[in-house]
């Protein structure tokens, strides 16, 4: 049996292909992961190319494998695969259930030799952009830091400790603090443990979360921002992002020398080309974020955002390659396809130009984030885009490709032409992408020789003060902006002043 495991909507496609010899050579295949298992919890269980796979004969998995898995290896073995395993309602518990783990030389193909984990699963939050509150459930699930620690040993027994815990929101993992007290523990036996953890915006108001999170080996957060207007979050119901304490939570990360990475959509219904523009440059004065991550609003199979656009029968892009969060999928009230697009690319060039990354470093040395690490992340993030037209997350060092792998029903391409042209294109994207890295290098030494680099603070660096409400165009640029901070004072009239208190 071959299984195409985590399948996405934009490699939905792609895993067909891969599929089709296999299935014409008579093996079993089977294909799971988000798309299949969004399309059958949300739509009528034949929409967005099921069929497709019920006509090859390639089995379908929806949901999560532990505790079914076996169910389905008997049945390839016996030659009898279903055409549906539809487990989205038996949700399993994760506690004790066996760790993913990957030997090393397989760790070793990614940048930074770095493994993964979830700690968690499932998110009690409804943003309506989301898939993954629709295949996970709202109902949160988790590991026991017995299960965290084991996994550690057994990385550290082949020399990993540098882990991406993939919770869409660590901070709302009800074990988190234990878990950062195993960790913390692991680190005093000697184990030198890099993190990277998910958050939301209200995180810093949990008692010790953050302080807890540096000790335990915490070096970089994503932060899911998404958008400094009120009115889009609310639209999204994203209800639970308050701007008037984005500058409060970005500091407080700041504080512990912790880089922050954040998400920002572009293409709610309140944006405009003009807008995005000036959000970028308030981003960029008032926020203290390191890397900033642009995405398209996407209707991605499985979120509820899909499904109203096809009940309503709203034209959809039909090519699921380009649900990748990168395109525009359907029509926005206020921008063109092309002005969409055009603003997405305009977007990296602006947060990433030259002087907000002289900015940007100047930063982190203040406030003491690692400079090469730093670097090495504006590198990836101010290149992919520009020069091979792709999202940061899908970028890497060499680009690989071979004249027998395109898309289904396309043409082989003639092989001298397609080398040729594969080869000036590795040329010149290097050529430009050692110009970017010289440039970068340049700035860092100098940062590194400058005895006052340490004293270095500018408006997004200062202290949260009383005043901002007038002050920071962050808080008085719209009329939403405003009324969320009319709205913080009230609340802070009712319950006696102070700032207003997150439920945890």
């Amino acid at each position: 049996m071959v299984a195409l495991v985590g399948v996405q909507s934009n490699q939905y496609p792609r895993a067909l292909d891969i599929a089709r010899p296999f299935r014409e050579a008579g093996i079993e295949v089977a294909i799971g992961g988000f798309h299949v298992s969004g399309c059958l919890s949300m739509l009528d269980g034949h929409a967005v190319g099921l069929d497709e796979c019920r006509a090859m004969g390639v089995s379908i998995f929806a949901g999560e494998a532990e505790n079914h898995f076996d169910t389905v290896l008997q049945d390839a073995a016996s030659r009898g695969l279903q055409s549906v395993y539809n487990v989205l309602k038996t949700i399993p518990a994760m506690a004790g259930t066996p760790a993913p783990f990957l030997p090393k030389q397989y760790v070793a193909r990614t940048l930074g030799l770095s493994a993964s984990f979830d700690a968690g699963r499932g998110c009690p939050y409804q943003c309506s952009f989301c898939t993954i509150i629709n295949v996970q459930g709202r109902k949160s699930r988790y590991r026991s830091p017995d299960d965290i620690e084991h996994l550690v040993r057994l990385n550290w027994a082949q020399g990993i400790c540098k882990f991406f815990i993939t919770d869409d929101n660590f901070s709302r993992n009800e074990q988190w603090e234990s878990i950062f007290d195993r960790l913390i523990s692991l680190r005093a036996e000697g184990i030198p443990l890099g993190l990277m953890i998910q958050v939301d915006t209200l995180c810093h108001k949990i008692p010790n979360f953050i302080e807890k999170a540096h000790r335990a080996g915490v070096t970089r957060v994503f932060i899911g921002l998404e958008n400094i207007n009120p009115d889009n979050l609310a639209g999204a119901k994203k209800r639970q992002n308050k701007i008037t304490e984005y500058r409060a939570m970005l500091l407080a990360w700041k504080s512990c020398g912790i880089m922050t990475l954040a998400g920002y959509i572009l293409g709610f219904p309140a944006d405009t080309p003009a807008s995005i523009r000036r959000d970028v440059a308030i981003i960029q004065k008032e926020l203290p974020i390191d890397v900033l991550e642009f995405f398209c609003l996407t209707p991605l199979p499985g979120s509820e955002d899909h499904q109203s656009l096809w009940r309503a029968g709203i034209d959809m892009e039909p090519d699921l390659n380009i649900y990748d969060v990168e395109h525009v999928c359907t029509a926005h009230p206020k921008m063109t396809k092309r002005q969409w697009e055009e603003i997405y690319r305009d977007a990296w060039s602006l947060y990433y130009s030259p002087e907000h990354m002289r900015t940007l470093l100047r930063r982190a040395a203040a406030t003491r984030v690692p400079l090469n690490s730093l670097l090495k992340v504006l590198v990836m993030f101010a290149t992919s885009v520009q020069i091979e037209n792709v999202h940061p997350l899908q970028a890497g060092v060499l680009r690989l490709k071979h004249p027998s792998e395109r898309r289904h029903g396309l043409a082989r391409e003639n092989a001298l032409i397609f080398w040729g042209k594969f080869a000036w294109e590795t040329i010149s994207k290097h050529a430009r992408l050692v110009g970017v890295i010289g440039r970068l290098v340049r700035m860092r030494l100098a940062i590194g020789w400058d005895r006052d680099a340490l004293r270095y603070s500018d408006l997004a660096l200062t202290p949260v003060s009383e005043d901002e409400a007038e002050t920071h165009e962050l808080l008085t640029q719209t009329t939403a902006a405003r009324a969320a901070v009319a709205h913080v004072r009230k609340i802070s009239e009712l319950t006696g002043g102070g700032r207003v208190a997150a439920r945890r």
